[in-house]
């Protein structure tokens, strides 16, 4: 039977702590500003197998051309544009909340949280919009602060790159909960970067966070969601403990 205590301090409910993985680390968030556009087009199959459909190929071909645009605005630190290449486990689809599968999305970083509102009302962000919007079957649009991080994401080479949608029954415990369970990645998988979205109130974001970091290989990660069993006793558990929902999909750099 799962061992349960109750940290006051934290607000969350703990099992399997007997396993004790050590705490994350972490450093200061970011000022930035975030805007997470994800798309819906083709399906997600495994490492991209598979032909891309017409509309994915243009909505491709724009996001790429419009994210170079965009980092022209002084208030943009990068536009990176995402290709989905597989569902791996442990995701948990609560119902009456959108089951994510963005085969597309464009991460746009300004330089603090004003410049992420501004730059919405630029026509070039609404050329943007409109594209995907036409190309896909479902557009989800969030601003977003960074609401921790274990250390900057590398978007200068490819890898692998993870967007994990999250929903709480009770919001309040998603980061702590987040924090308790990333230890697990730091010391299973080497993971050395993760920048936590937080979407701004009032954006209609089915997600209370977004974590969004990456590995330099597959085999740096699969294989430790798949055949490692303290990933369901210790992260899995510990998230259906507490009414915590993961939706992870794995990107590869469009």
């Amino acid at each position: 039977m799962n061992s349960m205590v109750q940290p006051p301090e934290a607000g969350i409910t703990v099992v399997n702590a007997h396993l004790n993985f050590p705490k994350v680390h972490l450093i200061a968030p970011k000022a930035s500003g975030y805007i997470h556009i994800a798309a819906e087009i083709d399906p997600i199959r495994p490492f991209g197998l598979g032909p891309e459909s017409r509309r994915k190929r243009e909505a491709r071909a724009l996001a790429l051309q419009l994210a170079k645009e965009l980092e022209k605005d002084e208030s943009v630190v990068r536009a990176s544009v995402f290709v989905a290449r597989l569902l791996p486990p442990g995701a948990h689809h609560p119902e009456g909340v959108h089951k994510p599968a963005f085969d597309l999305v464009v991460l746009i970083e300004t330089a603090d949280l004003a410049g992420a509102q501004a730059l919405q009302g630029t026509p070039l962000y609404a050329e943007l919009i409109a594209g995907l919007r036409a190309r896909s079957d479902y557009l989800h649009v969030a601003r977003a602060r960074n609401g921790r991080r274990i250390g900057s994401v590398d978007f200068s080479r490819d890898g692998v790159f993870l967007f994990n949608y999250f929903h709480a029954e009770e919001p309040r415990k998603l980061i702590p909960i987040w924090e308790y369970t990333a230890g697990w990645f730091e010391d299973r998988t080497a993971l050395d970067n993760s920048v936590l979205l937080v979407p701004e109130a009032g954006q209609g974001s089915e997600y209370g966070l977004i974590n969004h970091c990456r590995w330099d290989h597959w085999h740096d990660i699969v294989p430790d969601l798949a055949l490692r069993p303290t990933f369901k006793s210790y992260v899995l558990d510990n998230f259906a403990a507490n009414g915590v929902s993961p939706m992870p999909i794995l990107y590869g750099l469009a």
